[in-house]
């Protein structure tokens, strides 16, 4: 699934990519307000906080949410250069490789949240904001810029222009490109809002393992090829 850039207008490969993607970013934006109360897909909200505690002259205690935002964008320089890197000496895993990288900051993070509860909280939120980084800058990457897993303000924005725009498009041509597009954004608000439930049912139950059923649900969409063909053999 993540083998090959998908582009604008192969709509199931969208579809199939977001639905993945914005599960996972669902799942980890509700285990890390669960496990620590901070945000951990997006830096949006860091930026207000900061401010706050920059007005009430607490200085140090802002800093923390400069970190968080640096996290978030340490993830996605680093997604890019990794794919930019790969692009030119290893093709066929140049989106494979960051979502691997991901798979296994999930995993780590789960194991390990245990450990973090009790003496660095900050360290999930820095694990969970790279990660998030670093998925948004791959799918933004692999569908070109037609994507965004990780937050749903600009979803909602795209969202309310297009269906406005539905009133003022008229060709069969327009409807059809611009019924492609509504669909790709409501998949993605169902599917992060899926995500969502999903881990706040189970989080009771499993804590920071949460977080590899989330790892799970990446790797099957990193070797979804494998599994079709599999069954298809059969």
């Amino acid at each position: 699934m993540f083998r090959h850039p998908i582009g604008k207008e192969n709509l199931f490969a969208n579809l199939a990519v977001a639905s993945i993607l914005s599960t996972v970013a669902g799942m980890v934006n509700v285990v890390g307000f669960l496990a620590i109360q901070k945000l951990t897909t997006n830096v949006t909200g860091h930026f207000a906080f900061f401010i706050e505690a920059f007005d009430r002259f607490q200085f140090w205690e802002g800093i923390i949410y400069l970190y968080y935002i640096f996290f978030f964008l340490l993830g996605a320089f680093c997604s890019n250069l990794l794919i930019e890197w790969l692009i030119r000496t290893a093709r066929k895993y140049a989106f494979t490789l960051p979502v691997f990288l991901e798979i296994l900051l999930l995993t780590g993070t789960g194991l390990l949240m245990p450990m973090f509860l009790k003496k660095n909280t900050d360290a999930i939120a820095f694990l969970l904001l790279f990660s998030m980084g670093l998925q948004n800058a791959m799918v933004t990457k692999i569908s070109a810029a037609n994507i965004r897993t990780t937050h749903l303000t600009g979803l909602f924005t795209d969202l309310g222009i297009e269906l406005s725009q539905w009133f003022f498009y008229h060709s069969i041509e327009q409807k059809k490109k611009l019924a492609r597009s509504i669909q790709l954004r409501f998949t993605i608000i169902l599917f992060f809002f899926a995500g969502g439930v999903l881990a706040g049912l189970v989080y009771n139950r499993l804590q920071g393992l949460t977080l590899l059923l989330a790892a799970c649900i990446l790797l099957v969409g990193l070797l979804w090829n494998s599994i079709k063909k599999l069954f298809h053999d059969h």
